[in-house]
């Protein structure tokens, strides 16, 4: 599976909005500002299909963005530190755990982390409500090309340990140079069993 094909779809502001669950669909969430939209790009090899931003909260909608035939990558509003209203995150948090809980074609959720920072409580708490929801998700920890190798590794071990997971089920990314893109493809396409 190569993500070359790739095509803005809408932006989802309501349920209603929705595309039919025809294809499967693979989210895309994390605090504001951790490289959601950078990670995006460098995974479809383009460099302004989403949007980057150094404005948290930019993006205020679900954004679907088709993948040939073959599946929708969905990249949600950025968590945290938005500077936006309370209202307005309210109605986001709404919107997309209604989306993550009743979406019969999501095969998976890429919970994106900052590796230069240690476990952040709301990042925890989606990995934990995924859990509970047998939702599959798979971390990324973002911005390896900031750190050293050895602080790599141990900022990495930390995030693991934080969030009670293993090495194994999680990805270091880097936009930069390239690391784990091909390893997250190929999980990507196991998650949503196209190839």
């Amino acid at each position: 599976m190569k993500f070359v094909d790739i095509k803005f779809l809408l932006s989802v502001h309501s349920l209603k909005q929705l595309p039919d669950e025809t294809l499967p669909e693979i989210a895309f969430a994390g605090r504001s500002n951790v490289g959601k939209s950078s990670l995006i790009n460098t995974l479809v090899g383009r460099k302004d299909l989403v949007k980057v931003s150094g404005r948290p909260g930019k993006t205020q909608g679900l954004n679907f963005f088709q993948l040939a035939e073959e599946a929708y990558l969905v990249d949600l509003p950025g968590y945290g530190f938005a500077k936006v209203s309370r209202g307005m995150q309210d109605k986001w948090q709404e919107l997309i755990s209604r989306y993550l809980e009743k979406r019969r074609t999501l095969c998976c959720v890429v919970v994106i982390m900052d590796i230069r920072h240690g476990a952040k409580v709301q990042d925890t708490q989606l990995i934990s409500w995924l859990k509970q929801h047998n939702i599959n998700y798979l971390p990324v920890y973002t911005k390896a090309d900031k750190l050293s190798g050895n602080q790599r590794l141990k900022n990495a071990a930390a995030l693991d340990a934080g969030h009670t997971i293993s090495s194994g089920q999680r990805i270091v990314f880097s936009t930069k140079s390239g690391m784990g893109k091909d390893e997250l493809e190929r999980a990507l396409a196991s998650f949503a069993k196209i190839g």
